[in-house]
């Protein structure tokens, strides 16, 4: 069956309630005190697993629509990627306010002492400059340079389940699975990647300089 343009609006909605329903879920499972032993580390991981589970989301859109040839799904990405933001911001706040109290020399102290903290906020730049730039007008704005910008989604993808297995103590069974599936749904995109490394040599490459000014260099 090929997906129509008229059932766009029903997958997004279906992508709407599948991306808020555990956000439902955890107020509920706080409200009821049901949130574990330590509520605001149940409330940090459980965001954090959002974020991570609406990246891997993100990825498989790509993969799906090609295989089956629904080329419709690719009109979701924005809606999944802003998913992967909204979570990755609630993630952040809880463990800033929840958890260090908003006192911001703790917060320097705990970078300082927990790399893994460091990788999250490189992911979370990166992944707010995506969200902003998801926008058609900043999109037609950035022409040709909006695509490379994006192309960090695969860096962030790196990033997270590393993010993810330094932040655990001692169970590391499922970061390690994370980390292996974002390596097989990037081996996926082996032929993007030798493009990109292709459209990167050409532009370093002494070639492309001048042969006059190629001799005097």
């Amino acid at each position: 069956m090929r997906l129509m343009t008229k059932h766009l609006v029903w997958i997004k909605l279906l992508f709407h309630i599948i991306a808020l329903s555990p956000i439902f879920i955890l107020i509920m499972l706080v409200l009821s005190e049901q949130a574990g032993g330590d509520p605001v580390q149940y409330i940090i991981h459980y965001t954090g697993m959002g974020a991570l589970n609406s990246l891997v989301a993100v990825l498989l859109i790509s993969p799906i629509a090609k295989r089956f040839k629904q080329g419709l799904l690719m009109q979701t990405r924005r809606l999944v990627g802003l998913y992967v933001f909204g979570y990755a911001t609630l993630h952040l706040m809880a463990f800033i306010s929840l958890d260090l109290l908003f006192e911001w020399s703790l917060f320097i102290e705990e970078v300082i002492k927990r790399p893994y903290i460091i990788v999250g906020a490189v992911s979370f730049f990166v992944l707010t400059l995506l969200a902003i730039s998801s926008f058609s007008l900043i999109r037609r704005k950035m022409a040709k340079r909006w695509q490379p910008l994006h192309n960090f989604i695969y860096l962030i993808a790196m990033l997270v389940p590393i993010h993810f297995y330094w932040s655990v103590k001692s169970e590391i069974i499922e970061p390690s699975i994370y980390i292996g599936l974002m390596l097989a749904l990037l081996s996926l995109r082996l032929s993007t990647f030798k493009k990109m490394f292709q459209r990167f040599s050409t532009i370093v490459k002494p070639s492309n300089i001048p042969p006059s000014r190629a001799k005097k260099i």
